[in-house]
């Protein structure tokens, strides 16, 4: 295997990052079907020692990725390593990869009894909606970070409000490491039309429910505009915790993901994975490499 940076061109590196994505493991999972994983080994002509498994291999291109390459994947996994697991997270925090704020999608949340935004910008991103990005996110979330390499972090602090805080990216002796550049200001109100067009539709009724001790006599077809108003006169502060109640209530892996491979946490949970699938993918993954396959067609 490659040991330095002269080895690894930038098409290896991003071929190593696409094997990091959920159609690779869902195909895993559903087909035990390794074609991107063997196609990877056979056209880059790896030397992997004898008996090496899929699960090896993955972390060979995980370790290489964090050293040379840092792609979103390696950002939202080691947030959940680092800041969800070790920092910010409690047993009772619920995590999601992507959730829909108005127009736009915040890259990862954590919520527990408060809610916290994290977008990443990789060095391979631009920060052009970024602004309109943290706008929308701290209609709903009490604390809003933009996660980058520590190179640029200096450059964020400028662009951003100062509520925003800022979480920097390093690498330090074969480590990633995550720390607080900037931290985030509590923002104590919620946007109820924005917090409407999170929620499922048991979910604004929960909430209405729950205050109101019962949802509005009217149609099925006016109900949504009818809980909505009801909603908007609720206290921000009030509100802000019956819409955690509710998200946290969400199926999610978050609970058992410190019992996963520190280099699988986030597609189990991008994949919201049940304990006996995840068992599943990782036999699955446990098995030697195919180290015969011919690299005749890319899957």
């Amino acid at each position: 295997m490659a040991k330095n940076k002269e080895n690894i061109d930038m098409n290896r590196l991003r071929s190593y990052s696409s094997a990091f994505s959920r159609s690779v493991f869902s195909n895993i999972l559903s087909y035990s079907d390794f074609s991107q994983l063997d196609w990877l080994n056979c056209k880059y002509g790896e030397k992997l020692p004898e008996g090496c498994s899929y699960l090896d291999y993955l972390s060979y291109m995980y370790r290489t990725l964090s050293r040379f390459y840092r792609c979103e994947y390696v950002f939202k996994n080691e947030i959940i390593n680092q800041l969800l697991l070790k920092k910010y997270g409690t047993k009772n925090t619920i995590a999601f990869n992507e959730f829909k704020v108005g127009d736009s999608i915040v890259d990862f949340a954590m919520m527990n009894g408060e809610s916290k935004a994290f977008e990443i910008k990789t060095q391979l991103d631009t920060p052009r909606r970024l602004k309109k990005q943290m706008y929308d996110y701290r209609k709903i979330f009490n604390k809003c970070y933009v996660v980058v390499d520590l190179s640029e972090c200096e450059y964020y602090a400028n662009q951003l409000d100062e509520a925003v805080g800022i979480v920097a990216l390093s690498y330090k002796r074969g480590n990633i490491i995550l720390d607080e550049y900037r931290p985030a200001k509590r923002i104590e109100g919620i946007d109820s039309d924005v917090m409407m067009k999170c929620l499922r539709t048991c979910e604004y009724e929960n909430i209405v429910r729950e205050y109101f001790g019962e949802l509005p006599d009217v149609p099925t077809y006016n109900l949504f505009e009818a809980c909505k108003d009801q909603i908007s006169h609720i206290d921000s502060a009030i509100l802000n915790c019956l819409f955690l109640q509710e998200i946290k209530k969400r199926k999610s892996p978050t609970g058992y993901l410190k019992d996963s491979p520190k280099i699988l946490r986030q597609i189990i949970l991008s994949l919201n994975l049940t304990p006996k699938k995840q068992e599943t993918l990782i036999s699955k993954l446990n098995n030697p490499i195919n180290n015969s396959s011919l690299c005749t067609v890319r899957i």
